[in-house]
């Protein structure tokens, strides 16, 4: 998928890309933070027939819906090209001892040898996250690595 980046000078940046069927979507980033979804017309690719303007909340909720399932799809697609890697999604319990302390307190990648690569929160997704990123529960921890390896981290944040 090409996406094309154009600088509009007093305004921000506009990212746009034409879908399988011949459709024209835009994301017009204003300097202000604000968010335009752009549709463009069937017949006439440079002139917009939708325009709908997203806050910063509507801009996140709309990245969290399309979002979280493409990336856990993405992981699954790299679990079947890659023999021997499997990426699980692991629920934090409640009864957890990671539950509300740092994600490096656990010390995974360490211990286990297989890597986070993401946590779930609430259908936002937190890619990379860092080793200060405080853990809650109910959180989906996406998980890399080997078979037995990410099995171990399954039983490492389950009971310490």
């Amino acid at each position: 998928m090409e996406v094309e980046q154009t600088a509009l000078p007093g305004i921000g940046l506009r990212h746009e890309f034409t879908t399988q069927s011949g459709r024209r979507v835009g994301v017009i980033s204003h300097r202000t933070g604000r968010r335009d979804l752009v549709i463009y017309s069937k017949d006439d690719p440079d002139r917009a027939c939708e325009v709908v303007k997203l806050n910063d909340e509507e801009a996140d909720a709309l990245v969290e819906l399309l979002g979280a399932p493409r990336i856990v799809a993405r992981l699954n697609q790299a679990h079947q090209e890659v023999e021997g890697l499997v990426s699980l999604q692991l629920p934090l319990p409640a009864g957890s001892p990671y539950v509300n302390r740092p994600m490096g307190d656990a010390r995974v990648r360490t211990r286990t040898n297989a890597s986070i690569v993401a946590i779930v929160r609430s259908g936002q997704v937190y890619a990379s996250p860092g080793p200060d990123f405080v853990l809650a529960a109910g959180d989906i921890v996406v998980v890399v690595g080997s078979a037995d390896s990410t099995s171990e981290v399954g039983d490492l944040l389950a009971e310490g």
